[in-house]
């Protein structure tokens, strides 16, 4: 039977000064600590909010199946410094303590391979990780994978890391992947998700549009947006390479998940997203 209620966390960035990291620290391969920053404390306040208060609302506690949809570890990359190890085992174990007690949580856990750049070669870092957790294969026998086609209740969902950058307006290139994939579906005759779930962006923001494929309107309702195209924000403060990106550069990180609901007759995304203040002025 499919899970009626999934789960969506990304870009955990495990292993960056500025990503996802326990509280207390962690121990290094050398012996040593590292011990979270002070934003790292006040994220970790967020994920154990999302985790102990908005997920079980969201799912009314009842179960789920979750998908960490790419770039949990930070990686090395792009000659940054910004990482608390080079070493990808400290990374790795940092990512498992982060990790599993939500693994633990869910019926089934669905790993999507991110950003080679951090998820590795052929995603080979996340591959790692994720068959250390348990994750469901594809057919392929790849823990990480690069895509997933799931059911949530009767509806389809399709779960996929990168997105393109949007030009002028954060919502084109959304309604763009919207679109381009209801159009690939006709040309071949095949079933539309009902959501489209991307990541790699860090921001939240949902696109939607009405069809004709709502239960409700067939009931006699009025009709229900039921295909979206949603990007997760992520786990992760602001680096570097964040201050230089146009519109990104201006934004304050934004930090959560979603929710996605299938057990009634309409599919329903839920989300919960933070962000911190930003910079006083002098």
């Amino acid at each position: 039977m499919s899970a009626k209620r999934l789960v969506v966390v990304s870009d955990l960035h495990a292993g960056c000064r500025v990503g996802l990291c326990p509280p207390r620290g962690v121990t290094l391969d050398d012996g040593g600590t590292y011990l979270a920053s002070s934003l790292q404390q006040k994220m970790w306040l967020m994920w154990r909010d999302f985790w102990d208060d908005f997920v079980p609302e969201a799912t009314g506690g009842k179960r789920f199946d979750l998908v960490v949809n790419g770039d949990a570890i930070d990686g090395v990359h792009h000659g940054s410094t910004t990482q608390v190890s080079h070493n990808l085992a400290d990374q790795l174990r940092i990512a498992t303590e982060i990790l599993e007690p939500c693994v633990r949580r869910a019926d089934d856990y669905y790993h999507v391979r991110g950003t080679e750049a951090h998820a590795g070669k052929s995603g080979a870092t996340e591959e790692e990780l994720a068959r250390s957790l348990g994750a469901i294969c594809n057919g392929e026998g790849q823990a990480a994978r690069f895509e997933l086609w799931k059911l949530v209740g009767r509806h389809l969902v399709h779960v996929l890391h990168h997105v393109e950058g949007g030009g002028s307006s954060e919502s084109t290139a959304i309604l763009r992947e919207l679109t381009d994939t209801y159009a690939e579906s006709a040309r071949w005759g095949r079933r539309p998700p009902d959501v489209i779930v991307r990541s790699h962006r860090h921001r939240y923001i949902k696109v939607e549009i009405p069809t004709g494929l709502s239960k409700g309107s067939e009931r006699g309702r009025e009709p229900t947006p039921v295909a979206a195209c949603v990007v997760t924000p992520g786990w992760q403060g602001k680096t570097p390479y964040a201050w230089k990106i146009a519109g990104a550069r201006l934004q304050t990180p934004q930090f959560g998940g979603i929710v996605i609901d299938g057990s009634g007759d309409d599919v329903v995304v839920r989300r919960r997203v933070w962000t911190v203040a930003r910079s006083e002025p002098v």
